[in-house]
C-alpha cells in the first residue's frame, strides 16, 4: 500500500507542476499532506514536517546566506569581467552562447556546490540569452546537466555518501570513474552544440537594425558588450522561486526594475521565419550597469580573495557550509557597505529572493518529511530491489547504474546512498560483484538528479532564470537521463563498472 502511495504521490506532484495546475511550493506542501492522510497517518503529519524541516534547515540557511553573499558580489562588480569575457567569446552566435553556458557551469561546479554554480552561471549568461532572445530553458537544462556530471566530485556529496555508506575510500570510487565522467562531460558539450545549432536556426541570422548580411554578425559583438554594459538595470537577476500570485511560476524578477537598452546600443533583430521568436522575452534586457552605485572597484581584489578563500574553505571543509556563507556574507556586507543605510538597502534588495528560495526549501521539507516518515521511501526501495530478477545478480553494477537514474530523481541523495545502496551492494556481493563497482555505478544518475524537485539548488536555477519549473523539467529530464546513460555506457566500455 505504501509503495503504491509513494509512487502515486510523486507522479501526482510531477503531473500537476508540469501541467502548470499548481505552483511548486503549493504542490510540495498540499500533495504530501493529502497522501499522508490517505496513508492513515495524518495524525503524525506535524511530526513528519518538523523532522523534514530540521533536516533541511542547514540547506535553507546555506541558500539564504549564499544568495546574499553572491548577490553582494554581483552588486560590487566581482563578476563583471567574467560577463565581458563571455560576451567577447560568444559574440551573437547562439551556438557559442549555449556551449559557453555548459563550459562555465562545468568550471564553476569545481567548488562542489550546485547553488553557487547556478547563481554565477545564470548571472553571467542570463543577459546574453535575454538580449538574443534565446530559450531560457536551454540555459537551465544545459547548466543543470553539466553541474550534475561535475557533482560527482568527492567534495560534491554523492561520492562521499557512497564511500561512507559502503565503508570505502572516496578516491578509490572517484579516480577510476574519471574517464567515464569525462565522456559524460564531453557529451554535455556536444549536446550544448546541437542545442545551440537549433537555437541558431530558430532565431535566424542575428544582425543589428539595417544589417542584412551574415558577414555583419561579427560586428554585433561590440554593440552587444556595450548594450550589456549600458543597461540601466542596477542589478542582475537574483535567485527567486515561485511567485505566490502566479500558479506554476518558478521565479520572479530580480531586485531592481526591468532594464532598458542603452540608447547608444541598438537592439538586435533577427531575420528569422515568422514565429521563430515566439518565446523571446518582452520585459526588456537586464544586464550589468558599469556605472551602478554599488560598484566597489577599489575593493575588487579583496572581494576576489574573499570568494576564493570561501570556496577553498568549503572544499577543505574547515567549517560547515552554512556557517562559511554566514560569515562571508557578514564580512562582505561590512567591508563593502560600512554605512548602515547602505547595508539595509543591500539586504532589502535581495530579501525577496532569499524569502522565496528559503520558502521553497521548507516546502520541500514537507514532501521529504512525509515520504520518509510514513515509510514510503523504504517500501519503494524494497519493492524495486525485490523486483530485480535473480538472473541479474552477476550484473548488479549495471542494475545499480540503471536504478540510480529514477531513484536519485525521486529520492534525496541521503535516502538513496544510505538506504538503498547498501542493499544493492549486499545483493551484488552475493554474486561476486565488488562493492567498488556498485559504488561507482551509483554515481551515474547524478546528471538527472540535479533537476530533481527534491534538490533545493534547482529552485535557485529556475528562479534566477525566471523559468517555470515544469518547463525546465519537460525539457531537461530527457537530456539529463541520456547523459547519465552515456556515463554508464562509458564506464562499462572502459571496464570501470
Amino acid at each position: 500500500m505504501l509503495t503504491f502511495l509513494g509512487f502515486a504521490m510523486i507522479a501526482t506532484f510531477l503531473v500537476l507542476i508540469m501541467m502548470k495546475k499548481m505552483s511548486p511550493i503549493a504542490a510540495l506542501v498540499l500533495i504530501p499532506a493529502l497522501f499522508c492522510v490517505f496513508a492513515g497517518k495524518g495524525a503524525h503529519l506535524g511530526d513528519y514536517v518538523i523532522e523534514g524541516v530540521g533536516k533541511l534547515a542547514p540547506t535553507a540557511a546555506m541558500l539564504m546566506f549564499a544568495i546574499v553573499y553572491f548577490g553582494l558580489m554581483i552588486d560590487v562588480g566581482l563578476f563583471d569581467p567574467i560577463v565581458r569575457g563571455i560576451l567577447r567569446f560568444c559574440k551573437a552566435d547562439p551556438v557559442r552562447v549555449v556551449v559557453g553556458t555548459a563550459v562555465l557551469a562545468a568550471i564553476v561546479s569545481l567548488d562542489g556546490d550546485g547553488s553557487t554554480t547556478f547563481m554565477i552561471t545564470v548571472s553571467a549568461m542570463y543577459p546574453l540569452y535575454k538580449r538574443l532572445g534565446l530559450s531560457l530553458v536551454v540555459m537551465t537544462g544545459v547548466a543543470a546537466t553539466a553541474n550534475g556530471v561535475m557533482n560527482t566530485l568527492p567534495w560534491g556529496g554523492p561520492t562521499a555518501r557512497a564511500a561512507t555508506a559502503l565503508k570505502l575510500d572516496a578516491a578509490d570510487i572517484f579516480v577510476p570513474m574519471i574517464p567515464a565522467l569525462a565522456v559524460g562531460l564531453l557529451f554535455v558539450f556536444a549536446l550544448a552544440y546541437v542545442l545551440g545549432l537549433r537555437e541558431r536556426r530558430r532565431v535566424g541570422v542575428l544582425a543589428l537594425p539595417g544589417q542584412k548580411t551574415p558577414e555583419d554578425v561579427d560586428d554585433v559583438e561590440g554593440d552587444l558588450v556595450g548594450a550589456t554594459a549600458g543597461s540601466a538595470d542596477q542589478s542582475v537577476p537574483a535567485a527567486s522561486a515561485a511567485s505566490a500570485g502566479s500558479a506554476g511560476s518558478a521565479g520572479s524578477a530580480a531586485a531592481g526594475a526591468p532594464a532598458k537598452p542603452s540608447p547608444a546600443a541598438p537592439s538586435l533583430s533577427a531575420s528569422a521565419p515568422a514565429g521563430g521568436r515566439d518565446d523571446a522575452p518582452e520585459d526588456g534586457f537586464q544586464g550589468l550597469d558599469p556605472h551602478r552605485p554599488t560598484l566597489r572597484p577599489r575593493l575588487y581584489w579583496f572581494n576576489a580573495g574573499l570568494t576564493v578563500a570561501l570556496l577553498a574553505a568549503m572544499i577543505m571543509e574547515l567549517l560547515p557550509i552554512p556557517v562559511l556563507f554566514l560569515l562571508g556574507a557578514a564580512l562582505a556586507l561590512t567591508v563593502n557597505f560600512p554605512h548602515m543605510p547602505d547595508q539595509k538597502a543591500r539586504i532589502a534588495a535581495h530579501a525577496d529572493n532569499v524569502l522565496n528560495v528559503a520558502g521553497m526549501v521548507f516546502a520541500a521539507a514537507v514532501f521529504t518529511g512525509v515520504l520518509t516518515g510514513t515509510g514510503m521511501v523504504k517500501h519503494m526501495a524494497d519493492w524495486l530491489v525485490g523486483a530485480i530478477p535473480e538472473g541479474m545478480g552477476p550484473h548488479m553494477a549495471l542494475v545499480t547504474g540503471l536504478l540510480s537514474l529514477p531513484l536519485t530523481y525521486f529520492m534525496s541523495n541521503d535516502g538513496f546512498y544510505f538506504g538503498v545502496l547498501p542493499v544493492l551492494a549486499e545483493a551484488g556481493a552475493a554474486h561476486g560483484v565488488s562493492p567498488l563497482e556498485i559504488a561507482r555505478a551509483s554515481l551515474v544518475g547524478q546528471a538527472l538528479h540535479m533537476s530533481s524537485p527534491l534538490v533545493p539548488a534547482v529552485y535557485v536555477l529556475v528562479g534566477m532564470a525566471k523559468v517555470e519549473f515544469g518547463d525546465h523539467t519537460r525539457f531537461t529530464v530527457k537530456w539529463a537521463a541520456l547523459t547519465s546513460l552515456v556515463v554508464l555506457a562509458a564506464g562499462m566500455l572502459f571496464g570501470i563498472i
